[in-house]
């Protein structure tokens, strides 16, 4: 077994490092992220159904390495199970689902916006439902 397979944060690292180099961008920051949007944007009309799935994984992992050096965040188990980005210990964001919204739906849904946007959200206080 390779320490990839025993150790899934070293997976996400991994993938997240195939596609800095592969997006030929230096850091994990809004630039690269603005690469991504790029990216993304170019392989929606030849994406094959077949392949969206690995797609979204790999650019998901490298959206939410960005996060996690830009915003201080860390790889985290969502409420629901899913694998993301907790940042400030209230805030959980998918990058999966971001890869997902814009290969769905255009720049309308970009990443990059998204990614510029987390400041203003983590701001945002988080509302408890105090009924039942």
């Amino acid at each position: 077994m390779s320490t990839t397979e025993n150790n899934p944060l070293a997976a996400l690292h991994q993938a997240a490092e195939a596609v800095r180099q592969q997006l030929q961008v230096n850091a994990f920051d809004a630039a690269a992220v603005q690469h991504l949007a790029d990216f993304i944007e170019a392989q929606r009309p030849t994406l094959k159904p077949d392949d969206r799935q690995g797609v979204i994984t790999a650019l998901g992992c490298f959206l939410g390495e960005c996060m996690v050096q830009t915003f201080g965040g860390q790889w985290a188990a969502g409420p629901d199970g899913s694998t993301g980005v907790g940042i400030g210990g209230q805030h959980f964001f998918n990058p999966f689902y971001r890869i997902d919204q814009q290969l769905t739906h255009g720049l309308q849904e970009s990443v990059a916006a998204f990614f510029a946007s987390v400041p203003n959200r983590m701001e945002e206080k988080v509302q408890r439902k105090s009924w039942i």
